[in-house]
C-alpha cells in the first residue's frame, strides 16, 4: 500500500504534495521535524489535509505527479475541498 497526500502549512500559506509508502503520520512527523533542507522545512506546521490510498507506490507516485503537472494552486485547493471533511484526515497526525 501506498498513501498519495497534500499538506498544508498555515505559516507560509503552501501546500505541497507527495507519495509515501511509509505510514503516513511518520512521513508527517519527519516533514515537521527541525530540518532546513527542502521545501517542507520551511516551516514544521504541515497538516495533512487530503490522501487518498493506493494498492502500489506505481499508483500513488503516478498520481503525484498528475497533480504536481496541474501546477495550479486554486485547483489543488479544489481536490482538497471536494471530499467531504468526514473523510478527509485533516489535522496534525501524532
Amino acid at each position: 500500500m501506498a498513501t498519495f497526500y497534500i499538506l498544508y502549512s498555515i505559516a507560509i500559506d503552501k501546500y505541497y504534495v507527495g507519495a509515501t509508502c511509509d505510514d503516513i503520520s511518520e512521513r508527517l512527523r519527519r516533514h515537521n521535524s527541525k530540518h532546513k533542507k527542502g521545501f517542507t522545512g520551511k516551516a514544521n506546521d504541515w497538516t495533512v489535509v487530503y490522501c487518498e490510498i493506493f494498492a502500489t507506490k506505481e499508483e500513488a507516485f503516478a498520481r503525484e505527479r498528475e497533480v504536481k503537472s496541474w501546477k495550479s494552486r486554486g485547483r489543488l485547493a479544489q481536490l482538497v475541498r471536494s471530499t467531504p471533511s468526514e473523510n478527509q484526515p485533516i489535522g496534525k497526525w501524532q
